[in-house]
């Protein structure tokens, strides 16, 4: 690892580094239901959803990818608006009282609730970091730089001298009293 990355990496905060593993995690789970959607969908006793198990695979690898960006925030709110479908569809899925799989189901839904947890914790606090980037930038108009103010900084340097041991550093003996050229 350079020098550089590394420095990159630690100026991250916790929530960028978070989203980051929740785009490599969505990465994951979004080729493995794109890639195996049957098999999801026997392990949790629902047959004949391919079709929406792949498309959330696709939800899942677009919110993966947007989530490695720059600014992860709109990929991570959509996870937060994923999880709340899957979270449905499994409910929905627990209707059916003769399924073989309902503790599967069950060990789904807590999963899912894990997730939607730490993508809305997330989420929330990529919002507040990366405000500025969505048009809300701070006002600054009123400050002046000068913690005193700039009417406490207005003649700060008159009368100024420089301090006897750094005296002859200077270049010009005549510039040591603060004298003017």
């Amino acid at each position: 690892m350079t020098h550089s990355s590394h420095r990159g990496r630690r100026s991250q905060s916790g929530a960028d580094r978070v989203a980051r593993g929740l785009g490599w995690l969505s990465l994951g789970i979004g080729l493995y239901k794109l890639l195996a959607p049957r098999r999801v969908g026997r392990s949790l006793g629902m047959r004949g959803v391919d079709g929406r198990v792949r498309a959330a695979g696709v939800r899942e690898l677009a919110s993966g990818i947007g989530a490695l960006s720059d600014n992860p925030t709109p990929a991570v709110w959509s996870r937060v608006g994923g999880d709340v479908l899957d979270l449905a569809a499994l409910t929905y899925a627990l209707k059916d009282r003769h399924n073989p799989k309902r503790q599967n189901l069950y060990l789904a839904l807590t999963a899912a609730g894990v997730l939607t947890a730490v993508d809305l914790w997330c989420a929330k606090a990529l919002s507040r970091r990366h405000a500025y980037q969505g048009g809300v930038t701070p006002d600054y108009r009123g400050r002046s730089g000068f913690p005193a103010g700039l009417a406490a900084a207005r003649g700060a340097a008159r009368g100024f001298e420089v301090p006897r041991d750094m005296r002859h550093a200077l270049p010009d003996p005549s510039m040591a009293k603060g004298a003017r050229r």
